[in-house]
């Protein structure tokens, strides 16, 4: 590509300058070179060349003010900003309308955490810059920092209006819209911006996940579709199509959307690890392990990979290599309740019944409540003879499940073997008014609290029978 005469002059100073320093020998560069080559290097991060051209230029153009906003800008970088501040109040005597000295304040203002003198800064700019989009950008951030996201928003949008190329705000305003979970409104927001930008590859691919979050998924595939036919080296919207296309059951094409992320792009275990569950749905689990083989190949620390190889074991009730793949993906994350549930699945069907308990345990310790996790925990801690624990954990269970006639039967057969028939009478009685039709669950588990003749008379009373 031809660079034009501009980015031509630009690259040729920045040779000149770093060839300079490499011979010692001092040359003379205009002030708006000087100006280009320090905030190269500062937008680089490079802080010891931007010091040192900032040195040099104001060497050779003492007087110039714009030297000296980039030696604001600089000091303010370095967290010197009494000194920046200083500066700016000098700068404001000489120019007191030149918008630079209100965005720089601004910028002071906003790294002491008082944004809304940040906000008024920036107002006062809009009165005097050309250069709206940028000045309305700033705001949009400031308004960020507060947590005000209408007010980010409506900034972001007039940065766009003013120069609707502006992909960052397009991003910001996407961000802002999703955080307000205003998502409807963000659909018509980008179909507006594209009726007036339809080649916008960006705004496409926004609003096919807006649209695939929403689980629209063929308008999503169909926005997906254009972003890239827009950019067809677009990875990120070929791999959203892919998504979009799984979701849709259509499990070939997105095995084929996948694929084209890995020749645009180094192998993605991602990418890998969706092939792998396309395959899976298609009841191929034999190429299914290949690619989950490859994802692990790949990206060895991914534990979704390893779960998902888990997975194709225990479904095929192979349950010591699911064994050993659920440790290796509790080895990477330790604190997932979901793997704890399978480890402790795996061990239950292994007769593992301590290690079982255990999974259990901390599948509930790590936030699992749901009611089968509670119940499978409480069934192999009774068959572990762990009376105590089991109305622990049942006591627990009925916090978040007060009315589940599966908590109330055992804990009510718990009670009465404890000698404690009042409560477990009571507990009964909840159970059966729930449920009688699940009284088995009482009469299996518990035989013996059924020859008290008062369970006896209860059970009677709600099931119309006679044990």
């Amino acid at each position: 590509m031809q660079l034009s005469s501009e980015e031509e002059d630009y690259n040729l100073s920045l040779s000149k300058f770093e060839s300079m320093l490499k011979t010692n020998k001092v040359l003379f560069f205009d002030s708006e070179e000087f100006e280009d080559i320090v905030l190269h290097y500062l937008d680089m991060g490079k802080l010891s060349l931007a010091k040192k051209a900032l040195k040099l230029a104001l060497e050779q153009h003492p007087k110039s003010t714009g030297l000296k906003f980039v030696q604001v800008e600089m000091l303010i970088y370095d967290d010197k900003l009494d000194q920046a501040e200083k500066l700016l109040n000098e700068l404001y005597a000489i120019e007191p309308t030149n918008e630079e000295i209100f965005i720089q304040k601004a910028s002071i203002y906003s790294k002491r955490d008082n944004h809304d003198m940040a906000v008024e800064m920036l107002k006062t700019a809009l009165e005097y810059t050309d250069d709206l989009a940028d000045v309305y950008n700033l705001l949009g951030m400031e308004y960020l920092f507060m947590d005000n996201l209408e007010l980010a928003k409506e900034n972001f949008i007039r940065c766009l209006e003013e120069d609707i190329e502006d992909q960052g705000a397009l991003y910001n305003i996407v961000y802002c819209f999703e955080f307000l979970d205003q998502h409807e409104d963000a659909v018509i927001f980008l179909n507006s911006y594209i009726d007036k930008n339809p080649y916008s590859e960006i705004a496409w691919h926004q609003l096919g996940r807006i649209l695939y979050g929403l689980k629209r998924y063929e308008e999503a595939l169909r926005a997906f579709d254009y972003a890239t036919l827009i950019d067809e080296e677009f990875v990120g919207a070929y791999m959203e199509k892919a998504k979009s296309l799984e979701r849709l059951k259509r499990y070939d094409e997105a095995i084929e959307g996948y694929k084209k992320t890995l020749e645009l792009d180094d192998a993605t275990s991602y990418a890998l690890l969706r092939i792998g569950k396309c395959y899976e749905r298609k009841g191929d689990s034999a190429t299914a392990l290949k690619y989950y083989n490859r994802t692990v190949h790949e990206d060895p620390q991914l534990d979704k990979a390893w779960i998902a190889i888990t997975d194709l074991y225990l479904n095929a009730k192979n349950y010591r290599k699911a064994l050993y793949f659920v440790n290796k993906a509790l080895e990477i994350d330790n604190e997932n309740f979901r793997y704890w549930k399978r480890y402790a699945t795996i061990n239950r069907a292994l007769n593992f019944f301590e290690e079982a308990e255990m999974g259990y345990r901390k599948a509930v310790e790590y936030g699992d409540d749901e009611l089968d996790t509670w119940i499978y925990w409480v069934d192999v801690l009774q068959f572990l003879g762990e009376f105590e624990n089991c109305v622990e954990a049942l006591l627990q269970a009925k916090e978040f499940y007060p009315e589940a006639p599966e908590i109330l039967y055992r804990l009510a057969g718990l009670y009465l073997s404890f000698d404690e028939e009042e409560v477990g009478l009571e507990l009964l009685e909840g159970a059966l008014e729930r449920d009688a039709e699940m009284i088995t669950l009482f009469t299996d588990y518990y035989p013996t609290a059924c020859t008290n003749k008062r369970v006896r008379k209860l059970i009677a009373k709600y099931t119309k029978t006679d044990l």
